[in-house]
């Protein structure tokens, strides 16, 4: 029985050991294939993937990024995604679904970004904290604006990421435990609702992971673009 809501998303576990963590090392059985000397399916569908994804960043990236960058986007991608789907197979732990792995993922990125631009692009750091066509009057409110709006960033994207995750499995448990009580109609409504949300869920999990690696590409362009 819950304790709580929220306790679905609890990462602890029996033995005082952080075993739902583990489903985040799952994610390794899943690239494992990509090394196989004979291609399989999967392996021709994750070069796929992989293919459209690196023309994509590259293109968001732009000419002057630094060579082999966009791979860096691309393994980000797809080890949201595979985590993501992970924990939509039952008793296993959402590990994007919680801050500790979403932070820890947009925190690093962010700070090295901001370290690489005012390293070697200070000039056009300071730029851009001034957008063209701006006042005079309202260069002030908006090198203010600016700094919060860059210092949020990480936050932002980790909460979206954990938010999104979050919101669809509440919905799923909440309607799970009504089914214990429920008629046999309520029963199979519940259940088509079920299907239909696990539909949602795999579309959200592809789409959360896409936004969470295209803004970063974004801010990444931003520091290189000058």
């Amino acid at each position: 029985m819950m304790t709580n809501l929220f306790s679905v998303f609890d990462p602890s576990a029996n033995f005082n050991l952080p075993l739902n963590w583990v489903s985040g090392y799952l994610v390794i059985i899943m690239v494992i294939p990509t090394f196989w000397a004979i291609s399989s399916k999967m392996n021709k569908s994750m070069n796929l993937i992989t293919n459209k994804l690196y023309g994509e960043f590259k293109t968001l990236l732009g000419e002057t990024a630094l060579t082999g960058s966009a791979f860096i986007f691309i393994s980000l991608f797809i080890f949201i995604i595979l985590n993501n789907f992970m924990g939509l197979f039952p008793y296993i732990f959402t590990a994007s679904s919680h801050l500790t792995l979403t932070l820890a993922l947009a925190l690093p990125l962010w700070l090295t970004f901001m370290i690489f631009g005012w390293m070697n692009n200070t000039n056009h750091m300071f730029a851009h904290l001034v957008p063209q066509s701006t006042p005079s009057a309202l260069m002030p409110f908006m090198v203010l604006i600016e700094s919060i709006s860059n210092v949020i960033r990480p936050i932002t994207l980790s909460v979206r990421l954990m938010a999104n995750m979050v919101a669809g499995h509440l919905l799923m448990t909440l309607l799970g435990n009504q089914t214990a009580t429920a008629s046999h109609f309520i029963l199979m409504s519940l259940i088509i609702t079920q299907i239909l949300l696990l539909t949602l869920e795999s579309a959200v999990a592809i789409i959360q992971s896409y936004v969470f690696a295209v803004l970063t590409t974004l801010y990444a362009s931003e520091i290189t673009s000058h």
